[in-house]
């Protein structure tokens, strides 16, 4: 068995915990969430893979799973609060929460097409 066998998730367990797509109010928090731009980058977060989840419960309270391109990024303390600022407006949203996470390590890979075509790599 490897080191990288050890430090693996459980089978079956999702590194990114999945959204509620299915929720009346997840398209209009996914444009919300297009809305907050990072400052280095001219691309929306959500296109740039940033937001790993966006959980809405029965209540319409918004939990949003979020990353950085690097843990060092000069807005990290400030992004969370963007995210909530876009968000919190919509009708039908009781609460909003914003949760930086670190695991999964964000890569290029999870950027959309239309991001990659933007930044030139397509």
């Amino acid at each position: 068995m490897s080191a990288m066998d050890a430090a693996a998730p459980m089978e079956g367990t999702p590194l990114i915990k999945p959204s509620t797509t299915d929720h009346p109010l997840y398209e209009q928090v996914v444009e919300a969430c297009r809305s907050v731009y990072d400052p280095e980058i001219p691309v929306n977060i959500y296109d740039l893979g940033l937001v790993y989840t966006i959980e809405i419960n029965a209540e319409a309270e918004v939990e949003v799973i979020m990353t950085l391109t690097a843990p060092g990024c000069p807005v990290a303390g400030e992004m969370p609060g963007w995210v909530a600022d876009a968000i919190e407006p919509l009708p039908g949203v009781k609460t909003v929460n914003v949760a930086m996470t670190f695991e999964p390590t964000w890569g290029m890979d999870m950027m959309s097409d239309e991001a990659r075509l933007e930044l030139g790599f397509m």
